[in-house]
């Protein structure tokens, strides 16, 4: 297994629509395997191909259970198909270091995607894992959480963003 390079905002594969995966071989294991390794690496609960600079539609995630217990996901060619409820939380991403901001996301969302083998599953996800699940899916999408914020955070967020790139911090 091997760290990826997580790429940052403003990077162009961050808004581009990723490609449907077809191929399930140990090319995308290995993949799989990297990006779990650089996202507990980065303390993050997901990454996103798009963030790993691989534009394709996969993304993987680990929100804990109630016992804290880990819940390792592979999500390939995800698909939220339902979405319920209202919740307001402190967002990050491992592709905005440092920008944490209330974003507004459903309660519940059931996601349809396809394991590293290929086969579909469903998961229905609620409170954090429901933010994740949102998250990541709109990085394969090519929308980052800068769209999910109010025109006044979104703002905010960008000048402080400018103001690390201009002393070196955002490299």
């Amino acid at each position: 297994m091997a760290l990826l390079e997580i790429v940052k905002y403003p990077e162009p594969v961050l808004h581009a629509v990723g490609k449907p995966v077809e191929r399930f071989d140990d090319e995308l294991k290995k993949l799989v395997a990297d990006m779990f390794e650089t996202m507990y690496d980065a303390k993050g609960v997901g990454l996103a191909a798009p963030q790993v600079n691989v534009s394709q539609r996969l993304f993987v995630m680990d929100v804990p259970d109630e016992e804290g217990k880990s819940n390792k996901i592979i999500a390939v060619n995800p698909e939220i198909i339902y979405v319920e409820g209202e919740q307001i939380g402190d967002e990050g991403c491992l592709s905005f270091p440092s920008i944490y901001v209330p974003i507004q996301r459903n309660q519940r969302a059931i996601l349809r995607a396809q394991d590293a083998a290929g086969n579909w599953f469903e998961l229905d996800g609620e409170n954090l894992a429901a933010r994740c699940v949102l998250h990541e899916t709109d990085h394969c999408d090519g929308i980052v959480f800068l769209n999910r914020m109010t025109k006044l955070k979104r703002e905010m967020a960008k000048r402080k963003i400018k103001k690390l790139q201009k002393t070196g911090q955002w490299e």
